[in-house]
């Protein structure tokens, strides 16, 4: 990706850097639950985020930016944190409980977090019939799609339980929202520096909450199998080195808003994923969903507003 300090991009690159946010992360849905059969979830984070981390600064060393920056190592912790660690680790920690679809539709709600906490273009945001208009369709949408598996999911578990994992995902969904914004308002230096030392400093995070919870007393590399390898290989090269990387640099490039619109592809790229390769259905009212969803990304996206 070019360095987004000018905050304007071709295009062309601003419609690639879109398709893999919302293609890639849409199949990561799969690949973070495949690997969880073998890795725990916090050393599944550790291992992915460091290993995406190092690689990225290894490349931006190799292209000459300047790696040490003060204020954009402050700024990278505390996205890297918000961001990754509490906001892709609430993911991480509930799907292994419940399935993918189910914590989707809590992610989904992402947009509407994005309009609440970006205070510099909250009155327009608001005020723009379009804006709303899309991300109460597109909300509308996921829970449709996921409507009778949102069911079977709450059914199976305890009241308690799954107040807990609600709160948690929520909670993680607004830290996204919020580092999000952050990162837009308060990037530093080159991009892709900023994303790899985001990404490890949430792999130094990761790390202790794995060792808080005791994950390490009871995982053996030698009992992972290659398919869990494969996965966590898709994870670092595909979600974070590919998909991150592009999302931080859209945020510095076009509004929130319209960024935050991947809450909603994803799910719709997971469900087709699913149908196409791995033997699911899909029925009438599901493809009225996934046409709802695709409304409201194309209303929010087109809308004339240019807020930055």
């Amino acid at each position: 990706m070019p360095d987004s300090q000018n905050k304007s991009a071709p295009i062309i690159t601003v419609i690639i850097a879109f398709a893999i946010v919302y293609i890639v992360w849409g199949s990561t849905y799969f690949f973070v639950q495949a690997a969880e059969r073998d890795f725990p979830p916090f050393i599944l984070g550790t291992v992915r985020f460091f290993a995406a981390g190092f690689i990225l600064l290894a490349w931006c060393a190799a292209k000459g930016y300047r790696l040490m920056h003060r204020p954009q190592i402050k700024t990278s912790f505390i996205v890297g944190n918000l961001l990754l660690f509490i906001g892709n680790g609430s993911i991480i920690w509930a799907e292994e409980t419940f399935s993918s679809s189910f914590v989707a539709v809590l992610v989904s709600a992402a947009p509407l977090w994005f309009v609440l906490f970006d205070k510099r273009n909250r009155a327009a945001n608001f005020k723009n019939k379009n804006i709303i208009a899309g991300i109460l369709i597109g909300f509308a949408g996921v829970v449709l799609l996921f409507s009778e598996k949102i069911f079977t999911g709450l059914s199976n578990t305890s009241g308690l339980f799954t107040t807990i994992v609600l709160t948690v995902v929520i909670a993680g969904s607004i830290s996204w929202s919020v580092g999000s914004l952050y990162s837009k308002y308060n990037a530093e230096g080159n991009t892709m520096v900023g994303a790899a030392w985001q990404m490890i400093f949430a792999g130094l995070s990761f790390l202790i909450m794995a060792y808080c919870v005791g994950e390490p007393t009871h995982f053996y590399i030698t009992e992972i199998h290659l398919r869990a390898w494969l996965s966590v290989i898709y994870l670092v090269v595909m979600g974070s080195l590919a998909g991150y990387s592009a999302y931080i640099w859209l945020l510095q490039v076009r509004p929130a808003t319209h960024v935050s619109t991947n809450a909603y592809v994803n799910p719709v790229v997971a469900v087709l994923l699913g149908v196409f390769f791995g033997g699911e259905t899909i029925n009438g009212l599901q493809i009225g969903a996934l046409a709802m969803i695709l409304s409201s990304v194309f209303i929010i996206n087109f809308d004339k507003y240019k807020g930055r």
